[in-house]
This record gives C-alpha cells, sequence and structure tokens, in this order.
C-alpha cells in the first residue's frame, strides 16, 4: 500500500504547488506563453467537473462537490482492496492516479473559498480561514494549462459548422485532471496486461475436480491392499 500511497501524495504535492502559484501569481485570465503558440499557463477558474466543465449553480455546485468526496471514499476502498488481493501493480498505480486527480481537486472545491480572495481585480493572496470569496463546498477549482496546438477555421462548404473557428486540444486543465487522464488511458491501453494474470482457466479448475474426486477412490484402494 505504501507505493500508491506515496504516488497520490507526490501528484498531490505538485498539484497544489502549482496551483497556488498559479492563483497568488496570476490575475485570473492572465497568461503566459510558456510554450510559444503551443502552449501557455492561462488562469481560470471553474465550478465544476475536469478540463472547465461545468453544473451551473450553487446547488449544482454542492452536489459535484458532495459526490467527488463519496466517489473517493469507495475508491479508496477499492483500492485497499486491489491491494489486500495483490492486483497487478500497473493497475493500482492507476487507480491511485485517479484518486490522486479527484482528491486535487476536491481540495480546490473545499478550501480554496475559505482561504482566498477572488482575484477578479488582482492576484489572489491568502486570507484568514473562513473569510474568502466563498464557503466551504464551494470553493472553485483552479486550472492552468492550454494547449491550443492547432488552430483555424472549417472549410465553408462544411455543413453546421462551416467557416466558424476550431481549437485543438481547447479544454484548459491543471495536474490533477491530467493524473486522471493518464490513469484512465493507462486502463484503458493495459487492461489485457492488468487483468490477464486473474482469468480463471477451465482447464485447471477441472484438473483440481478430478483430483478432489480421485482422493476418496485413492484411499479406498489403499484400506483394500492393507485387508487383503
Amino acid at each position: 500500500m505504501k507505493r500508491p500511497l506515496l504516488l497520490i501524495f507526490l501528484v498531490l504535492v505538485i498539484d497544489q504547488i502549482i496551483k497556488v502559484y498559479v492563483k497568488t501569481h496570476f490575475m485570473l485570465g492572465e497568461e503566459y506563453p510558456k510554450f510559444g503558440k503551443w502552449g501557455m499557463l492561462l488562469f481560470t477558474e471553474n465550478n465544476g467537473m475536469a478540463f472547465g466543465m461545468e453544473i451551473a449553480g450553487s446547488y449544482g455546485k454542492l452536489i459535484l462537490s458532495s459526490f467527488r468526496i463519496i466517489a473517493v471514499i469507495a475508491m479508496f476502498w477499492y483500492l485497499a482492496d486491489l491491494v489486500k488481493k495483490q492486483t497487478n501493480q500497473g493497475f493500482i498505480l492507476s487507480i491511485a492516479l485517479i484518486i490522486a486527480g479527484a482528491i486535487g481537486n476536491i481540495i480546490d472545491s473545499c478550501f480554496y473559498g475559505m482561504i482566498f480572495t477572488s482575484g477578479v481585480c488582482s492576484q489572489s493572496h491568502l486570507t484568514p480561514f473562513g473569510q474568502g470569496y466563498a464557503g466551504f463546498l464551494h470553493g472553485k477549482v483552479v486550472d492552468m494549462f492550454y494547449f491550443p496546438i492547432l488552430q483555424g477555421h472549417f472549410p465553408t462548404w462544411l455543413p453546421i459548422w462551416g467557416g466558424e473557428e476550431y481549437i485543438f486540444f481547447r479544454p484548459i486543465f491543471n495536474f490533477s485532471d491530467a493524473a486522471i487522464s493518464v490513469g484512465v488511458i493507462c486502463i484503458l491501453l493495459f487492461q489485457r496486461n492488468y487483468f490477464m494474470g486473474h482469468e480463471t482457466h477451465p482447464n485447471a479448475e477441472v484438473g483440481t475436480l478430478n483430483t478432489e474426486v480421485g482422493t476418496p477412490n485413492a484411499e479406498v484402494e489403499a484400506g483394500s491392499a492393507s485387508n487383503d
């Protein structure tokens, strides 16, 4: 259990260092073209899910934050069960990445609203606990990585989207989102390796059954031989 817990800890530390730095050194909407035209740091915040997706309204935010907490508790139970059963280490670490990413965004939702100023007109700064821009579970998730690798316009002859601008990759995300994505992608790519060792072979079951059935016969034969 030490290895997945260490991975979760490292992801959380890196994630929170990046978020706190961006939140306290950038104004909302400020960008820093670190990677030329291919990518940049762009400070944004959202109320909800990974890659800037949201559930509107304060009740939507509360429901989403509560669901995240319940989901993480369930995944921790699942992770402990996987470790107990000595499941494939790659699968265990993939689940740990997903858990770490979820916790990273939960921290924003639970506490950032209580310890930071809004940062709308200036850079955010730490404030006494409970005197921030929002209450418990209503904080906003900090995003900063933006990679508009391809930009242009769809051909005018294309139905529906003809002439409209397109950007790939449009979503703005954070380190926690990246951890979740890596964990999910690893499971999808390596699922055969992850689960192959846990498949039950019918021949093995038949052999075991034959051995169990044959044992009483062997005892009977041994008893007959001793009587003779």
